[in-house]
């Protein structure tokens, strides 16, 4: 499956990608070498941390490539009557009896601490496009679900201060 993702979002990975080769790699070369020089390798575990480290760092930057040469570019939706990507929603909860505001992101940028919801998530999937006043199921990834209904809908841009998630 391809990720939909925004210019935005690649500009963010491009600027990662550059971060961690150009800048974060050679830092991680030079403690892996400064830690070779203590001696022992089987035992030295300063060598073995940073020989992870930079391990790690290369996998993080084939994933980002990865990612990025896969990626679907999409457009935010202007139509102010549809739920599109970076809309805030306000949803009322029927069975909870109460309203939350999520904002719908990129997959990308999915983060539930600031309720940036991705659009590939269930609730997701199950508000984008749709309009005030639309109720909804949602159905779980176990097979159960819940009512709500779209009260509200503010139109939003591509926000450029939600970072990328880490994995």
């Amino acid at each position: 499956m391809r990720d939909e993702l925004t210019k935005v979002d690649i500009e963010k990975i491009n600027d990662e990608i550059n971060y961690r080769k150009y800048e974060l790699a050679p830092k991680l070369r030079e403690e892996m070498s400064e830690a070779r020089a203590q001696g022992d390798l089987s035992e030295n575990f300063e060598y073995k941390v940073a020989k992870r480290n930079l391990n790690r760092n290369y996998s993080r930057i084939r994933y980002l490539e990865r990612l990025r040469d896969t990626a679907i570019i999409v457009e935010t939706n202007p139509d102010k009557e549809v739920i599109g990507l970076f809309d805030r929603v306000t949803l009322y909860l029927e069975d909870d009896e109460e309203e939350i505001i999520i904002q719908l992101v990129t997959t990308l940028r999915n983060n539930i601490d600031r309720m940036a919801i991705s659009k590939e998530s269930p609730i997701g999937r199950a508000v984008f496009g749709k309009r005030v006043g639309d109720r909804i199921y949602v159905t779980l990834d176990n097979g159960s679900g819940y009512y709500c209904v779209v009260r509200k809908i503010e139109k939003g841009e591509d926000d450029t201060s939600l970072p990328i998630s880490s994995y």
